[in-house]
């Protein structure tokens, strides 16, 4: 699959593949909306790879221009929104609501390029508003699978489970074996009793900084190739 990012500024990362590639798990069909869709990467993967009636939604005027090619790039169909999410009509539920939301901590020394400012940092698309949201967009027993700070698992597992939200499967992500995790991944479903599950850690590197081979398969299932590129 190709697909065009920015020269400069924002460009996804290893972080959206190994979202996609934990999505896949659950085999998503229905339909589905991107929360913070950026260049399309997560919900082109989902959609060339499942049955999906998907919806993408950004407000940046320059994200949309490209995922509006990388989807008509790639021969597939979507519903585009240039919007702020906090305004999306709560007319049309979701099947599954996917997203890799900024998280950075505001109060860290921000980048002063306002396509990546919006796309990194939480001011922007607070975890409260952004769990509140969903919880009016999803279908009765729908899915919010997104990425996280790992950092703040708590405030993420509480937010959830007060809009009712359950989260049912989550998976740390670390680079390598002796380090911290930064990045958490959740499935979490509106209405659920399940209680939830601790998947392994998924380990980037090894000890001699080569991928592991879960990460290297999830590279090779999303097949991508970046063109760097002005809209």
């Amino acid at each position: 699959m190709y697909l065009y990012q920015p020269s400069s500024g924002y460009a996804y990362n290893s972080d959206s593949i190994f979202l996609y590639d934990f999505i896949s798990n659950f085999k998503p069909k229905g339909t589905l909306l991107d929360v913070g869709c950026g260049v399309g990467i997560i919900s082109l993967l989902l959609t060339r790879d499942f049955s999906l009636k998907t919806t993408i939604i950004d407000k940046q005027n320059s994200m949309i221009s490209y995922a509006k090619h990388n989807y008509h790039l790639n021969n597939l169909m979507v519903n585009v929104l240039h919007d702020d999410f906090n305004n999306m009509n709560e007319l049309e539920k979701f099947d599954y609501i996917v997203s890799n939301p900024p998280f950075y901590d505001t109060n860290v020394i921000q980048s002063k390029n306002e396509h990546l400012n919006i796309a990194r940092y939480a001011h922007h698309l607070p975890i409260e508003t952004l769990i509140a949201k969903v919880k009016k967009l999803l279908k009765a027993r729908g899915r919010f699978i997104f990425c996280y700070d790992a950092k703040q698992v708590d405030k993420l597992l509480y937010t959830l489970i007060k809009h009712k939200i359950n989260p049912e499967q989550i998976r740390f992500v670390h680079s390598k074996i002796d380090r911290d995790s930064k990045l958490v991944m959740i499935s979490a479903r509106l209405n659920s009793k399940s209680m939830m599950k601790v998947l392994p850690p998924l380990v980037v590197f090894d000890a001699q900084n080569n991928y592991n081979s879960e990460a290297k398969e999830a590279f090779k299932k999303a097949n991508t190739n970046s063109i760097k590129g002005d809209y």
